[in-house]
């Protein structure tokens, strides 16, 4: 396990190591090089090298990477090797989806609280998991252990909500909505917002398209 500190963008290389490695150990792979690893995760062998080294792992010349190892370690640096129990804020389609997703428990992210506004959600089960009232937020969240706070609420109730997870001693806090959210230093906040990723899939599409059929990118003049 690495000791020193490891930089955002190999921390969000990572998952996609782990889940080519665990496909590869499915498939009785013993050991992988940086180079087959790079390809598979679409980056290049020096960034593999590069980010596993930050871990303090180095690969055998000639040999590569044992894969179990790299499962194994890779697992603990995210943090997999533990539970992270999570509360769902909005009962809706998002969270209701969420609630109804197992790969989230299968991967230490167990959901262990649902909560809404609307009272007519109050008492129904998704999965079987109760929907509570957010009213309720506070006294759930330490009883239940709570590590993550999912925020998949309108957006207009984004900033209220963050508000009361971190009130609730909450520090990690997943944001579906597209409003930004203001929280402490020590808050960690990763923001999702779907809209935002299908634009930039547009743009990518578009200039595929453009390629295959001449039009649709102007020319550049210099």
């Amino acid at each position: 396990m690495s000791s020193g500190a490891i930089s955002a963008a190999t921390v969000g290389r990572l998952p996609a190591y782990l889940r080519s490695l665990v496909e590869l150990a499915a498939a009785d792979t013993s050991t992988v090089s940086s180079d087959h690893l790079a390809e598979r995760v679409g980056v290049n062998s020096a960034t593999v090298r590069r980010d596993l080294a930050s871990l303090g792992i180095t690969g055998t010349r000639g040999v590569g990477y044992d894969v179990k190892y790299l499962v194994f370690e890779i697992s603990v640096e995210l943090g997999l090797n533990q539970e992270w129990p999570v509360a769902v804020v909005g009962a809706g389609n998002l969270g209701r989806a969420l609630a109804n997703y197992t790969g989230l428990a299968e991967r230490g992210f167990p959901i262990r609280l649902l909560l809404d506004n609307d009272p007519a959600k109050a008492g129904t089960s998704v999965s079987g998991i109760e929907v509570h009232p957010v009213s309720r937020l506070a006294a759930l969240v330490r009883e239940r252990s709570v590590a993550v706070g999912v925020i998949a609420t309108p957006a207009e109730a984004a900033q209220e909500v963050a508000d009361a997870l971190v009130a609730a001693g909450v520090t990690s806090i997943l944001n579906f909505t597209a409003h930004p959210i203001a929280v402490p230093d020590q808050v960690v906040v990763r923001r999702v917002d779907l809209a935002t990723e299908l634009q930039i899939l547009s743009f990518y599409q578009q200039r595929g398209l453009a390629s295959s059929t001449g039009v649709g990118v102007p020319l550049e003049t210099s």
